[in-house]
């Protein structure tokens, strides 16, 4: 890339630049590895000593931090070095690389309305009655059903399914193969099935061993995915049976979560890696889910709920509950029955010597 200078980049993040500013750097770079083209990003001290190491010119650092003592030439000077993370990186991302204009090899139904300005990548298949908004970009071997809507400034990565009439809101990225408005998973028995004799009698009793079949209830509501919401790699996304599977605008989906049937998803929720949803669960506004959460159906989560990694959710939490563990308790509690199960060896040898002294008092 070109590079920017240090005066430019510090006013894009609304900083302070000291030096040196008219140097230009090509990229970003750790401390220890960095080139002397490289901007270095030392936002903590453990990290300051690691700038002798590299050739760093310039690096971006916390406000109050002596730059020339570290040999710099130039710095940036943030109250927030880590939040500059999300400026910098963004002024230096020049993401997928997607030709303006339709690609010739694209497959286009002539009644879906395409956008000023958009790029439709190579082996696109956009369906009947779509609307691709305005600047969106679409990347190769994308499929989009028809009656979808995908609005302005979205990215949509490669191998990326969104099935008919799903709805996406502006400035959304879709990372490659997530699969947005698939079937939620919805069957039933004619007779009452094992599942619920089980959940009728918390497993008290034996359910019959007869034969069973299920049949499909089929999927009739859509999924509604607000604005400036990111979905990661391979998370799959399954519309409604009747109402709308929803997703709150500003929340952060990560890689391989699955969302089923009916769940509605607060704004500016975080959701980690392999966060699993069963079916017509709810969950208010700036939740946070550890990576591997699970939640059982028709749960109702409150806001500003955060759960640890790992965490399996069985019943409804109110708002602004920390949680851990499996099934999920508060999270003072599950480190205080953490503590008691590591005991549980030295208690169990104390209790073994008491009962020797019991049944053997002369021994």
């Amino acid at each position: 890339m070109a590079g920017s200078s240090i005066e430019h980049i510090a006013k894009e993040l609304g900083a302070k630049a000291e030096g040196a500013v008219g140097l230009v750097v090509s990229r970003l770079s750790e401390p220890a590895t960095a080139a002397a083209d490289h901007l270095a990003l030392a936002m903590s001290e453990k990290y300051l000593p690691d700038l002798a190491k590299g050739q760093a010119k310039a690096a971006i650092l916390a406000e109050g931090t002596d730059w020339r003592a570290l040999g710099l030439e130039a710095a940036i000077l943030i109250a927030r070095p880590r939040y500059a993370m999300a400026g910098v990186t963004a002024l230096m991302d020049q993401g997928p690389h997607i030709v303006a204009g339709i690609h010739p090899s694209a497959v286009i139904d002539p009644s879906a309305q395409i956008g000023a300005d958009a790029a439709i990548g190579p082996f696109v298949v956009i369906g009947a009655g779509a609307i691709i908004g305005p600047r969106a970009r679409i990347a190769p071997h994308v499929s989009i059903a028809e009656g979808a809507e995908i609005g302005a400034d979205a990215l949509i990565h490669a191998g990326v399914r969104i099935a008919h009439h799903v709805q996406i809101g502006d400035r959304v990225i879709i990372q490659p193969n997530a699969v947005i408005g698939g079937d939620g998973f919805s069957f039933v028995t004619p007779e009452k099935s094992q599942v619920e004799i089980a959940r009728q009698s918390l497993g008290k009793s034996d359910a019959a061993q007869t034969p069973q079949s299920w049949a499909r209830i089929h999927s009739l509501g859509r999924v509604v995915i607000g604005d400036d919401v990111e979905i990661g790699a391979g998370a799959a996304i399954d519309r409604g049976t009747v109402a709308n599977t929803e997703i709150g605008s500003g929340t952060k989906i990560d890689n391989l979560v699955h969302i089923g049937h009916n769940c509605r998803i607060g704004r500016d929720c975080l959701l980690c890696g392999q966060v699993g949803f069963a079916g017509s669960c709810s969950v208010g506004d700036r939740v946070v889910l550890g990576g591997q959460c699970g939640v059982s159906d028709n749960i109702e989560i409150g806001s500003d709920v955060v759960a640890a990694g790992a965490t399996k959710i069985y019943s409804s939490l109110p708002s602004g509950r920390m949680v851990m563990g499996s099934p999920a308790v508060k999270m003072e509690t599950h480190i205080e029955m953490y503590k008691a199960l590591r005991r549980l060896p030295r208690l169990a040898k104390t209790v073994a010597a008491l009962e020797k002294k019991l049944t053997n008092p002369k021994g």
